[in-house]
């Protein structure tokens, strides 16, 4: 009997809950969408976008083909309509609730069931729910969507003020500001139902949300107070379970607050990339009445303490995360949204970005303000993989309105992402927004819009209620203490002043932007460097997805349009031709800009790290891309990695050896960012470019852990008498367990270097492992192929050193090109 109780319980329960609470999602039906006022309708997909629906139906060509871009603008200027039908039961009917949920609109949108107006939605961000069981009828039913152009809604708002906010006309939409165009991506404002719609079916309870608190963190135990929200039809008692806890409670009408304690003994603690493992406990919530569930919820939980320190010092203030009571150096960059038509993007591509982290040694991600809340699954995998996030909220590069319609309606976006994302382990930051502050003192708005001295205080005004009021003051209503850190705006302090490098999180862009020669980097070192970064241009065959092949060079409109900074080519030119002699070919152009980009970025990396501790942080610009582009990506739109993706995991290995020149001396540094400190065998040695020993040194050193230290120095007439343009210092740490963290210093620029022609060989040891060689220096050695990826490239090589590479893919047709290849 109790076998078969089990097995009822076992098999039914799914069962049982779905008859309580279920979905039926309504993006599997049959859609169909038109211009607003046309009489043909044509197919459509939800989640979608206009613009995606529109080119699946041949109606426009590739939106990121050539110049398409351009002829596309007419989109954003129509309204829009997507219909459905969709049938209901006379079971379905007898649900006591029955909610239409749309988990995103883009974004002014009526919808009709019925014939009856039930939802005007104006936020993108939000979701939006509503009672439906008086508007349903048996059989068929039909919803239709009507989207608003944003655009003109938005001209509209801006002709109500007496003055010009900068950011054009998005900033009345609380909408995904990058589709209106950045300096790495296109315009294209589009419409839809961007995220799933869905009934959800209830009867006597449903679990509205569920957050917990963590009351208490040792060694010893874990103490958590669960907080669910519960919506019940009527006054009752029943019984909450938490895995194995079971408590009862007398539910009232309507919303109720339940709050329950859970002790976990000996827990196990979450940690980031590099420092251990990301632990996550899983808890399974239900509501029932005794004998039948009636709702329930799962997730996961990371067990950890978070703080940011901001302590004075001789120096400044301080600007640091402790991830479990250890301060922690902040290694990662910065994620945009993934494509300009987010509906495309699948569970693996986010899996992927995450991947693309974790394999090039990060522990941060920043979400940028200017794009979106990332999707579910983006977060989900950084809890997993042991990455921390820094989470702006949407707002970037621009003043915002502060009308009581505007802050409500922001107020409701910050509640319904809070409630969505606070109980990640992951999420390390909350920040109001992207360059607001430093646009606002530094960028010369005051004087380009000519305020009045009112309507600079009432803008500035605005500002403070929204980032300094409205946005913490709800986090304080909906967070417990320890996931409640909040920063108004990054930066705290613009580039262009000292005090940005004393404190705070620093943007810095004097290299790119101030066209500052990489060399600065080693001058201007923050104490969190959240922001910088250099263009490269993507992979060949990533330019020929958008271009022919006659258009292949610098000239074509295609490649120009697919490089949105204004003088996006010619700072690379300029740059290029600082440190590298410049490629004729297309294609060697394409690679050599790659190095450039990884070298800047190398100096920039190494120089935040080499700091340690009066610098913790180095997010670099930017990690993704939404469409193929040339840009500050270290990995372009179809997952290509640039020369400076396997750059990064170098310069962001938990044991780094660094070389500098600094006070006439060629100074040795070890960046030891593990917990425990490690004894090792450095070897050095001067060789020239065939192969030759020219000196030599070694000693034990122990590296101390969590530091950055000098650990060899070598004044520089030690090596006067060597010729500097063809020889190269190797350093290598030879660690007990046979580990060996290498790097090659080199003493003048690329273009001074009297490179060899190398001959390079390649001998697979199995299906998936090969091994490199070259009989002189062999720089920048670069492996190409159509189907395969490689677990490092763009790699130096010493005469007779033998690379290990491990290949995914086919590694049939395997291209090698080296430096001296582009001088030819």
């Amino acid at each position: 009997m109790k076998l078969f109780l089990r097995f009822l319980f076992v098999f039914c329960w799914p069962m049982l809950v779905m008859a309580q609470n279920s979905y039926s999602d309504l993006g599997k039906g049959d859609w169909k969408f038109r211009k607003k006022g046309d009489a043909k309708w044509s197919q459509a997909s939800v989640p979608g976008t206009v613009h995606t629906d529109l080119f699946r139906n041949k109606m426009i060509p590739d939106p990121f083909f050539g110049v398409n871009e351009k002829e596309l603008q007419w989109i954003e200027n129509e309204d829009w309509e997507y219909e459905t039908s969709f049938a209901v039961s006379a079971k379905d009917l007898e649900n006591e609730n029955i909610e239409l949920q749309f988990d995103g609109l883009d974004t002014y949108a009526e919808v009709v069931l019925n014939g009856k107006s039930i939802l005007k939605a104006d936020n993108m961000f939000r979701t939006w729910k509503v009672e439906v069981k008086k508007y349903l009828k048996l059989g068929e039913n039909k919803l239709r969507v009507v989207f608003d152009s944003a655009v003109k809604k938005e001209k509209k708002a801006a002709k109500k003020l007496s003055y010009t906010l900068p950011g054009d006309e998005k900033i009345f939409t609380r909408k995904a500001q990058y589709q209106y165009g950045w300096d790495w991506g296109p315009r294209f404002v589009t419409a839809g139902i961007w995220k799933k719609v869905q009934l959800h079916f209830w009867n006597s309870v449903t679990i509205e949300n569920i957050k917990y608190e963590q009351k208490a963190l040792t060694d010893e135990k874990a103490e958590l107070i669960f907080d669910v929200v519960v919506n019940s039809q009527n006054t009752a008692n029943y019984q909450l379970k938490i895995n194995e806890k079971s408590v009862p409670f007398q539910l009232k009408k309507g919303k109720n607050n339940l709050k329950i304690g859970y002790e976990i003994r000996n827990p196990k603690r979450w940690w980031s990339n590099g420092l251990g493992e990301a632990y996550l406990y899983p808890f399974a919530v239900s509501l029932s009445d005794g004998t039948i569930v009636l709702a329930n919820k799962e997730l996961n939980i990371g067990l950890r303490t978070i703080e940011l320190v901001q302590e004075k010092d001789n120096l400044g203030k301080s600007f640091y995360f402790k991830l479990n009571g250890v301060p922690v150096f902040m290694k990662g960059a910065n994620y945009i949204p993934p494509d300009s038509f987010l509906p495309k993007t699948k569970d693996s591509v986010y899996k992927s970005i995450v991947k693309n982290a974790v394999d090039t040694n990060m522990n941060m991600l920043r979400v940028w303000g200017g794009g979106v809340y990332a999707d579910d699954a983006f977060y989900d995998e950084c809890d997993k993989n042991g990455i921390l996030v820094w989470q702006d909220f949407m707002f970037a590069c621009a003043m915002y309105p502060g009308d009581k319609a505007f802050l409500e309606n922001v107020k409701k976006e910050v509640v319904d992402n809070v409630n969505r994302l606070q109980n990640h382990p992951s999420l390390a930051i909350w920040c109001g927004n992207n360059e607001n502050d430093e646009g606002w003192h530094n960028w010369g708005w005051q004087k380009q819009y000519k305020y009045s001295k009112k309507d600079s205080t009432r803008i500035w005004n605005d500002y403070k209620k929204l980032f300094h009021e409205l946005i913490p003051k709800t986090l304080d209503s909906l967070l417990s203490k320890e996931k409640n850190l909040y920063w108004p705006s990054s930066p705290s302090i613009g580039w262009g002043r000292k005090e940005s490098l004393l404190q705070g999180d620093s943007h810095y862009w004097g290299v790119w932007w101030g066209m500052e020669p990489f060399e600065i980097y080693k001058k201007k070192v923050g104490r969190f460097m959240s922001e910088y970064g250099f263009q490269g241009m993507p992979d060949v065959k990533t330019f020929k997805s958008f271009a022919n092949e006659s258009d292949l060079n610098l000239a074509s409109q295609a490649v120009k349009n697919h490089q949105k900074h204004p003088t996006g080519y010619q700072t690379i030119q300029t740059y290029m031709e600082r440190d590298y002699k410049v490629p004729k070919k297309f294609e060697d152009y394409v690679y050599v800009s790659q190095l450039l980009q990884a070298e800047g970025m190398k100096t920039a990396i190494e120089t935040h790290r080499r700091a340690k501790p009066y610098c913790m942080g180095s997010l670099y610009w930017q990690l993704n891309d939404c469409w193929p582009v040339t840009s500050w990506s270290s990995v372009d739109y179809f997952g290509n990695g640039k020369a400076f993706h396997y750059q990064s995991k170098r310069s962001f290995e938990q044991i780094l050896i660094s070389v500098t020149e600094e006070d006439n001396q060629y100074k040795l540094y070890v960046i030891n960012d593990e917990l425990t400190p490690k004894k090792g065998k450095l070897q050095l040695e001067l060789v020239d470019f065939k192969g030759t020993v020219l000196w030599k040194s070694s000693s034990e050193i122990q590296v101390e852990e969590n530091t950055s230290k000098v650990y060899y120095a070598i004044a520089k007439n030690e090596f006067s008498m060597f010729n500097p343009k063809q020889s190269v210092l190797s350093a290598k740490l030879v660690l007990p367990d046979t580990d060996v963290k290498s790097v090659l210093f080199y003493f003048e620029k690329p273009k001074d270097l009297e490179l060899q022609q190398p001959k390079i060989k390649i001998v697979y040891t199995d299906e998936n492992t090969m091994e490199v060689t070259t009989d002189v220096l062999a720089k920048n050695v670069f492996l190409s192929s159509d189907k395969g990826n490689f677990s490092d490239n763009y790699f130096d090589l010493l005469p007779h050193e033998r690379k290990v590479i491990k290949m995914t893919g086919l590694n049939k047709g395997i291209e090698i090109k080296s430096l001296f290849d582009t001088l030819k």
